[in-house]
């Protein structure tokens, strides 16, 4: 059986970082293309300057990864969907909860298989956690997810921009993990978003989350922040009934229980995320998660809109 080709559209950090190398190293699929408005990405591999361009050019290509900003993600989705491409999109996979829940219907439409890739929910960690958590009540949540935009976004103007999620960019990541680990579905309550003067999207966001009413999760508190200096933080403690308490760090890849580490490994999770694409397209089915999508929507919907200093790269 032949490796399916694939078109990577967007050539940025993450796609650098992340995409490439696991593309490169699983070899689930065969690089056949690349779009970046710059032009030339990648020694041996054609660059188009648009998508459009590449599917007109390769009309026998299997399937697209979008990595470009989010804004445009529902716009090349469609449009890889329509020309009969299988689709993996970055997350956070499309601007709105509403431009999702189209896609679903166009890759429906079309038969083919659309994959929305939250990255944070391939560690091994998270997996362990949410084996561990199944059954039990959970009594308290905190999440500190907080980082330097500046180093993991240098420059990049489209994360302040309208659509551009802000903090919700890596916040999202937290999300994800929790709507697979808990046990139970977790609703916004209360939400405080802090939008520097002179930015579109928020810089800080403090979230007061809980399960419904009689739900086997209780509160659950989150704080994002793009302002941390020095050591980054991605962790999320969780304290259950029985007295455990459970903490993922370092962006989910390793699990402590109470204070004795349980699981830690290398960041795989992009070669995670190809391996699952491969076997979905094999499959022909599909792997659509919008829970993380649609909380960050409530937290806008129910937050309290705060101003603070304007920030400057």
């Amino acid at each position: 059986m032949s490796i399916p080709t694939l078109g990577l559209v967007g050539v940025g950090k993450i796609a650098r970082d992340q995409h490439l190398p696991s593309i490169a190293e699983t070899g689930t699929f065969r690089l056949a293309a690349l779009v970046s408005p710059e032009g030339g990405a990648l020694d041996g591999v054609p660059t188009f300057r648009s998508q459009a361009e590449m599917l007109a050019a390769l009309p026998d290509l299997d399937a697209v990864s979008i990595c470009t900003p989010p804004g445009v993600r529902h716009e090349l989705a469609a449009q890889a969907l329509r020309a009969g491409k299988h689709v993996l999109i970055e997350k956070p996979p499309a601007a709105t909860v509403s431009e999702l829940h189209d896609l679903v219907e166009e890759a429906r439409a079309a038969g083919r298989t659309l994959f929305t890739a939250w990255h944070s929910q391939f560690n091994g960690a998270v997996d362990a956690a949410k084996e561990r958590l199944a059954g039990a009540r959970v009594r308290r949540v905190t999440v500190d997810w907080k980082e330097d935009v500046r180093r993991w976004h240098p420059g990049q103007e489209w994360i302040w921009q309208a659509g551009g999620f802000g903090v919700f960019d890596p916040g999202i990541n937290a999300l994800s993990i929790l709507t697979r680990i808990l046990p139970g579905k977790l609703f916004v309550r209360e939400a405080e978003l802090l939008f520097p003067e002179n930015r579109d999207t928020p810089i800080a966001v403090t979230l007061a989350m809980s399960g419904a009413a009689g739900s086997s999760v209780g509160p659950v508190e989150a704080v994002f922040d793009f302002r941390q200096e020095g050591e980054q933080t991605w962790t999320i403690a969780i304290e259950t009934d029985d007295g455990t308490r459970m903490e993922l760090t370092h962006g989910g890849t390793r699990l402590f229980i109470d204070g004795a580490a349980v699981l830690a490994e290398p960041d795989t999770e992009y070669r995670r995320i190809y391996r699952r694409f491969g076997r979905l397209v094999e499959e022909g089915a599909m792997d659509v998660d919008a829970a993380p999508l649609h909380l960050v929507a409530d937290a806008y919907s129910v937050g309290r809109r705060r101003a603070t200093a304007a920030f400057h790269w």
